[in-house]
């Protein structure tokens, strides 16, 4: 059973893919490549996720297969929602090759991708984060959010947990070292990918960001996430 890398790369065009493989050993010079020089006319690509497989031709031609309306006649393009392309990739098993795993692992990249394909049933406003945090003398940390077009902003004047939990990954680490903070509060905006990432950003340790945000009612985002039963028939 050979062994390669299967990546997912955004392009400049918006909603436009590249799902292909690489030999393992040249996946770094491929990624270069294509990142200099752009596909079929196509530049502005970067490196979104990248898994090493076994059986990588089989599995990319899966892959193509599944999403073959989408594809641009005689290319590895397609025109899709990426984040729906990495929730299928990450499912795959294998070793996360890009990002790397110290910085986002397979698991939260799979359920980045997973919260992002449903976000657009969340409406733009704003959204509120509270918890006591027993390690921070019992302190309960105040966020509020502001989701605008798929966009997660918290705000300035959130309250940041100085604590971290040892698990948290380096990503995030580095976003609240050079993030504006003063006296545990944020004094500016800062923009994530998710509602999770967000949650993480604040408490300083793992959390899901569907069920931490609220609404002033108290209605957690997950509920706009889920799908609307069918009434029987």
């Amino acid at each position: 059973m050979a062994k390669g890398i299967i990546y997912i790369m955004n392009t400049v065009v918006d909603g436009l893919i590249k799902i292909g493989k690489t030999q393992t050993k040249q996946f770094d010079k491929r990624m270069q490549y294509l990142e200099n020089n752009g596909y079929r006319n196509i530049t502005g690509l970067k490196r979104k996720f990248a898994i090493e497989v076994s059986n990588y031709d089989e599995k990319e031609a899966l892959l193509h297969n599944i999403f073959d309306r989408s594809r641009v006649p005689n290319t590895e393009l397609f025109a899709l929602n990426v984040d729906l392309a990495v929730q299928l990739l990450s499912a795959f098993e294998g070793d996360q090759v890009f990002p790397k795993p110290n910085q986002q692992s397979k698991k939260e990249v799979f359920e980045e991708a997973t919260e992002r394909v449903s976000s657009s049933k969340i409406p733009n406003g704003i959204y509120y984060l509270r918890r006591r945090i027993k390690a921070f003398n019992n302190t309960i940390i105040k966020a509020q959010m502001e989701i605008k077009d798929g966009k997660y902003i918290v705000l300035a004047g959130s309250t940041i947990c100085p604590i971290e939990d040892s698990n948290i990954t380096k990503q995030i680490h580095n976003r609240r070292l050079t993030a504006n903070i003063e006296n545990n509060i944020l004094k500016e905006n800062e923009e994530f990918s998710s509602a999770s990432t967000a949650a993480v950003f604040v408490i300083g340790k793992s959390d899901n960001g569907r069920i931490r945000w609220k609404t002033t009612e108290g209605i957690p985002l997950a509920v706009f996430m889920q799908e609307p039963k069918q009434e029987d028939e």
